[in-house]
């Protein structure tokens, strides 16, 4: 690890080019439209610099992530619904002294750069930032990666699924269970994503010839596609969990 850097990406703004370069291509192209993220995506940097940070390799973006703090009384029943509530929640007020929570929304290592622990190291530093920012917790609306395999299988099902060894089948949850962190539950409505059916079509490259419910590659449930409408709705599942 000892050739990676850590820093908030507010310092280096010379990178910025690189950002869209180094991880559009890891996230699903749906991912991408969901109406509630874009209302506030482009302010949270100047709203919670602190948890917004970037990894680099010399001059080369390698791995980012941010969150956002937002208050939570530490009971299941007060958890955002999900992503989208948790944006929404930490844009809820002008007064920042009720917030008491980091929720790490995005975590991302450029495709060739997996493998070498720079997602637990992207972790690490928000948990500390939290840390030093005398915030009580963290958690976490996680975005199963295998799920995508599973679209019939409920978020709360494939959530208690585990190897003969105990450990989580999928690989990113247990990830933050290796730091620490412990399942909460599901977030069943953590985003919600419309378009229109020829939207859809171009942003899955597949085909909608009549109404129903669909299969879509990486989406973690199905894509319900109304024709006579024109309309394609997508709500996508996530599990919140919570790390010390």
């Amino acid at each position: 690890m000892s050739n990676f850097e850590v820093v908030s990406t507010v310092e280096r703004p010379d990178l910025h080019d690189q950002f869209d370069i180094a991880f559009r291509s890891v996230w699903p192209e749906l991912i991408f439209h969901d109406a509630v993220a874009k209302e506030y995506v482009d302010r949270v940097q100047s709203r919670f610099p602190t948890y917004d940070v970037t990894v680099v390799e010399g001059d080369r973006v390698v791995a980012g992530g941010w969150g956002v703090a937002l208050a939570w009384d530490q009971t299941i029943d007060d958890l955002p619904t999900g992503y989208d509530d948790a944006l929404v929640r930490s844009f809820s007020t002008d007064d920042l002294s009720s917030f008491n929570t980091l929720s790490l929304m995005a975590i991302a290592v450029r495709a060739d750069c997996q493998g070498k622990g720079l997602s637990s190291l992207v972790i690490a530093s928000l948990r500390e930032r939290a840390g030093a920012s005398r915030l009580r917790g963290v958690i976490a609306p996680v975005r199963p990666t295998l799920k995508a395999s599973y679209p019939l299988v409920e978020m709360a099902k494939f959530a208690k699924w585990r190897s003969p060894d105990g450990q989580h089948v999928d690989p990113w949850i247990r990830i933050h269970e290796r730091l620490g962190a412990r399942i909460l539950g599901p977030a069943p409505r953590s985003m919600v994503i419309t378009g229109s059916v020829a939207e859809w079509e171009s942003w899955t490259g597949m085909l909608f010839p009549e109404s129903g419910t669909y299969v879509v590659p990486d989406a973690l449930d199905l894509v319900e596609i109304d024709r006579d409408a024109d309309l394609g709705t997508y709500i996508e599942p996530n599990l919140w969990m919570q790390h010390d």
